[in-house]
């Protein structure tokens, strides 16, 4: 079992940052592959925003986040993290962190992940 706590979520106005955190327990995640995914409103599925392996420093990013967002971890502390910048009002949902324990790669969809955190919500808006 793996436990996934999002935080960091909250109001911002376009241009604005926001860090999300993602702390992670229950096990050694030495394989493991950490996304991110978002969900819109109104949105059925969820969507991939960013991945990150646990072990070294390959990511992989939705186009519409590149150059914007950073995923990054802390080993020390079991902790993923999304890094936003220059935030649109697109951006605005509920952003879930997962947990991919036994990963051919880096995996954009929802099936790919095991365990899911519970959302922090993002809003951008002026």
């Amino acid at each position: 079992q793996v436990l996934l706590v999002e935080s960091g979520g909250g109001l911002v106005q376009p241009g604005g940052s926001l860090r999300l955190s993602c702390a992670a327990s229950g096990r050694t995640f030495s394989t493991y592959v950490f996304g991110w995914f978002r969900q819109a409103p109104g949105d059925e599925e969820r969507e991939f925003v960013a991945a990150i392996r646990w072990t070294d420093t390959e990511t992989q990013y939705t186009d519409a986040v590149k150059g914007r967002f950073t995923v990054s971890r802390d080993n020390a502390k079991n902790t993923v993290y999304l890094q936003m910048n220059h935030l649109k009002s697109e951006d605005t949902a509920v952003y879930y962190c997962a947990a991919d324990l036994h990963p051919y790669g880096l995996g954009n969809l929802t099936i790919d992940y095991d365990f899911w955190g519970q959302g922090t919500q993002v809003t951008v808006s002026a």
